[in-house]
């Protein structure tokens, strides 16, 4: 398995290939490619490679897959017996970057991935028809039954 330990915005995160790094928010359009060229560390199979601080030639070409909003945070600060009460929240913005691959020297050539295609056609039988039938009458029917309670009043004394 081969990994990097990258550094970006002040913090350090494990690259892999084909997985996906959560950083800090950057003004960079989704789909965009950005190049990690701050590594610390690489291992690979021949064995590991630590910086002093930083490794050259080696980067990791990645790819912005989203922005979002982390968790949100509340903030609330009381004084008992004083009348005091701030409330305040934050929400951090992040980007999600794929990681498409790690360039380094002596990277053996990856080979062509020949993605195999199900050409199974879906088999429907008496059953499975009857169950989506069933399925789909449940959805479209909205009427509900009417429950009609007779309520006794109590007199009152």
């Amino acid at each position: 398995m081969v990994y990097a330990i990258v550094e970006n915005g002040g913090k350090q995160y494990k690259a892999v290939e084909g997985e996906i790094l959560e950083v800090d928010f950057q003004p960079v359009e989704i789909g965009k490619k950005i190049i990690l060229d701050k590594v610390l560390l690489l291992v690979d199979d021949k064995g590991a490679q630590i910086g002093t601080p930083l490794l050259t030639n080696v980067q990791v070409e990645t790819t912005v897959a989203e922005h979002f909003k982390g968790p949100k945070v509340v903030i609330f600060n009381y004084r008992p017996k004083e009348r005091y009460r701030v409330k305040t929240g934050h929400r951090q913005q992040f980007m999600r970057l794929k990681v498409e691959s790690i360039i380094y020297p002596g990277k053996p050539k990856s080979e062509k991935k020949v993605e195999s295609v199900s050409a199974k056609p879906e088999v429907r039988t008496e059953k499975t028809a009857a169950k989506k039938k069933v399925k789909e009458t449940a959805k479209t029917s909205t009427a509900k039954p009417k429950v009609v309670a007779a309520r006794k009043t109590a007199a009152k004394k």
